[in-house]
């Protein structure tokens, strides 16, 4: 079997996984392309990305250029004779040009099962729109937006439990595995892809902090989804009076419930806490795991042990209702 030279392009941990098991196999990393070091922590030092961090660590040489649509940097890439480049979260687009230099052009490793979730965060819309499988497919790179054709897939489920962290670690692992096993494939010229179907398309917007905040009259399924999907990251919020109280892991209640002010805390278990939501106040939500302002995220349990008076039957949560601001003003 033949040893392909690799380029790799990558930057969070996602991509360090596929980039760590890479060097474990047969095929050459001859250089990393990764985002530039950022600014991060309450210091705001300059950090390299985890792909840099583990490059250094293996001593292979590091390009970080703010863009590969100038000429001097597709030189500088093609003057490499990679067989292929592996791209793994990386950041940034590749023109046509830059698909064309490796000889048998680039591939992706994607977190999602195509050609549902195309874009940036695909592992967290998966979860938050209540899907029941995810997976990784890695793909030839064309133009477009993840819309290249399919070299293989990897398959897992969605359970009522899955957070986006666990789903993030474990789709790292299984697309790490899986892009070793298509370069050996195509180093054998024993693979062939297939083009993406037509019917399905959906977009994975990315995350941002301003969606975190918990509306209540939403259904509470809905409402569990999208908190499993945002731990660890931006982390599901309510107001709690002035504070935030953030939300780590739900489930919706079954059976038929008597209607309530959308947010109500309802009489609570001895591990969850139970909020009324949707439309109706019919809904309930089971809280399990939480976190209080100044305090560390934690089992309810645990919070309700503490006596905690916040967080009595009949608190409100998230925004005051339009009848109560009204009758606030003075």
């Amino acid at each position: 079997m033949s040893r392909l030279r690799v380029v790799f392009a990558g930057t969070p941990e996602f991509a360090a996984s596929s980039l760590a098991t890479l060097l474990e196999s047969q095929h050459q990393v001859v250089a990393v392309y990764t985002q530039p070091d950022r600014p991060a922590g309450r210091g705001r030092k300059l950090t390299p990305s985890p792909v840099k961090q583990l490059a250094l660590a293996h001593d292979l040489p590091v390009y970080q250029p703010q863009t590969l649509k100038e000429s001097a940097a597709q030189a500088q890439l093609a003057a490499m004779n990679a067989d292929i480049m592996v791209v793994v979260a990386y950041g940034l687009l590749l023109p046509q040009a830059v698909l064309d230099i490796p000889r048998l052009g680039c591939v992706n490793v994607h977190a999602s099962l195509l050609p549902r979730w195309r874009g940036a965060a695909p592992i967290q819309r998966a979860i938050e729109a209540g899907d029941s499988v995810s997976g990784v497919t890695i793909m030839q790179m064309d133009a477009g937006l993840d819309t290249g054709a399919m070299l293989s897939e990897v398959r897992t489920p969605i359970t009522s439990r899955t957070t986006g962290g666990e789903l993030h670690d474990r789709l790292a692992v299984q697309g790490a595995n899986a892009l070793v096993t298509v370069l050996d494939d195509l180093a054998k010229g024993a693979i062939t892809a297939t083009p993406q179907p037509e019917e399905g398309v959906t977009y994975a917007a990315k995350l941002s902090k301003a969606e975190a905040e918990l509306d209540f009259h939403q259904p509470a399924l809905q409402l569990a989804s999208k908190i499993r999907a945002f731990n660890p990251w931006p982390v599901a919020w309510c107001a709690l009076g002035d504070d935030r109280l953030r939300l780590l892991m739900a489930s919706a209640e079954t059976g038929d419930h008597p209607p309530n002010e959308p947010g109500t805390l309802l009489e609570h278990g001895d591990d969850h806490l139970r909020i009324a939501c949707g439309s109706d106040g019919r809904d309930v939500l089971c809280v399990t795991i939480a976190q209080l302002p100044g305090g560390k995220a934690m089992a309810v349990r645990e919070l309700l042990n503490a006596r905690h008076a916040r967080l009595a039957t009949g608190t409100h949560l998230g925004k005051p209702t339009a009848q109560a601001s009204e009758g606030d003003t003075p």
